[in-house]
Order: structure tokens, then sequence, then C-alpha cells
């Protein structure tokens, strides 16, 4: 019943994951960056399905990095037991999904609800980009500088206290490689107000026409001035002139939920993200 994939699933997996697209970006924005079967970067995924026959009924992905992915509304007790058997001996740091499989996940690993420092149920929110609202005021964006990595690395710091996501002695260390990360890569966005950043956003999955929204973040003192959902909508307008047509995100937060609200995201479910206090490796 549970078996890994290959490259010979693929095409059904895919089939399987547009059904349900709304909370599959992480497998579907990995399987589209490095395929089946990667050992070695960190979105590496070991895709584990539950099959009827030909068809996928269910998937578990587990990255590289540690991370586990739901999406199997139909599996039951048995398959989650088999979905976690699949992975004993691995290595996890925590899962995201939709909120009841995640909940179905952590019991069939044998996790305890004390092990996770952050175990979140979130507002899921979806847009068609055609019917984004540019909010008022200056929308003045640009990829992070190297001149930005103290002021992101300060940032990221918050960003993870706020979340719960980054904790521990070696945050700041994390926070660094975060920082660095932003300025190499190209899915992260500034907003520049009088000629210095005051927020950030980045995609954090991207799928064909389809992205997904993290990490945005306005630093203490210059929260309530409406920056985030400037620098998101001002992020989403340029990705919208590159041809992408629908973008995902889930809330942590009221305030949040109302910034994405303004500018046209409309609730579409809910999204669990629970993360581990220190990695663990399964059946140990």
């Amino acid at each position: 019943m549970i078996r890994p994939a290959t490259d010979a699933d693929r095409p059904a997996l895919e089939v399987f994951l547009a059904r349900h697209a709304n909370s599959s970006m992480f497998l579907r924005s990995n399987l589209e960056e490095v395929g089946i079967g990667n050992a070695d970067h960190p979105h590496g995924t070991l895709y584990l399905l539950q099959m009827a026959g030909e068809r996928v009924r269910g998937v578990f992905g587990l990255t590289n990095e540690g991370f586990g992915l739901c999406q199997a509304p139909e599996a039951d007790a048995g398959v989650w037991a088999d979905f976690a058997d699949a992975v004993r001996g691995r290595m996890v740091k925590g899962i995201t999904g939709p909120d009841e499989q995640v909940g179905h996940a952590i019991a069939a690993l044998g996790l305890s609800k004390a092990a996770f420092t952050v175990d979140a149920v979130e507002p899921l929110y979806r847009l068609d980009l055609a019917d984004l609202i540019l909010p008022d005021g200056p929308c003045d964006i640009r990829a992070p500088q190297t001149l930005d990595v103290e002021t992101l690395t300060f940032w990221y710091l918050g960003y993870g206290r706020d979340t719960g996501s980054m904790a521990g002695p070696d945050a700041t260390t994390r926070a660094i490689e975060r920082a660095v990360n932003a300025i190499q890569g190209d899915v992260t966005r500034v907003l520049i107000v009088g000629g210095r950043p005051v927020a950030m956003t980045a995609f954090n999955a991207q799928f064909q026409d389809m992205v997904q929204i993290g990490g945005v973040y306005t630093p203490d003192g210059q929260r309530g001035q409406g920056y985030a959902r400037r620098v998101v909508a001002a992020h989403l307008a340029e990705a919208r002139a590159k041809g992408t047509k629908t973008a995902l995100l889930f809330s942590n937060n009221d305030a949040a939920s109302r910034a994405y609200e303004a500018i046209g995201f409309q609730r579409v479910g809910s999204y669990r993200v629970a993360v581990l206090h220190v990695t663990v490796e399964i059946g140990a």
C-alpha cells in the first residue's frame, strides 16, 4: 500500500497534487525544483505514496532538511502507521500540511505535544492575482543587497522570535545564513521608505504559475503603517508581470490576516505548522 515514489510515478503524483493545490505547495515546489530521489539538496524529498492500483491516493514527503509534508486526505490509521514505519531511522525537525493530517502524522511518529516549539493551525489564503488590490502609498521594493546583511539578520531573529521558529543557541547563526541566502537568491524583496528598508517578504515555494508567500516581517518600530501589505502587494505585482497567476499563504496572526485580506486574499482553509524543539530520529 505504501511505497517510495520513482521517476515513473511523477505524472500520477503531479495529477494527485494538482487536485489539492492549495495545501501542496511545498510538495509541488520541491518536485519541480529537484525531482524525485535527490539526496543532496536541502529540498530533496522522499515521496512515499499511498496507492490504489495505479492511482496515487496520498503522499507523505520527508525532505533532506527533515521536514515532513502531508497530503493524504483519505489515509486511515493503518496508512499513517505505514508512513511512520517507512521513515523509521530518519531525522525529523517539523511537519506541515492540512491540520488533521499533521495531527495523524504526529501521533503515528510517536511525537509528544511537549516536543514541539511551534504547533499552530493557521488560516490558509489564496489570491487570483488578477484580483490583487494595490494599497495606497509608495510600494518601492528591491532585492536585498550585501549592505542589508546586518539588517536582515536582526529581522530574521525577530521573525523567529515572533513565530517561535528560531530558538536555541544557534539562532543567530541560522539568522545569518538566512540573510546570506536571501541576498544570494531571488525570492526575497524589501520595501524601501525614505531610502531605507522597512519590511520584507519572500516566496517560500513556487510551482509553475503559482507562488507561496512566507517570511513576511516588519520590525517592531515600523509596524502599524501598512508596510506588510505594501511589500507583499508590490512583490506579487512584480510576479504577476512575469506570468504568475495565483498566490497562496498561511497567516500566523490576526493583524497579518487583515493585511492580506486588504490586498484581496480570501481564506480557503487551514494549514498546520509544527516544529520540534530539536531534530529527532524516528523510532529511536
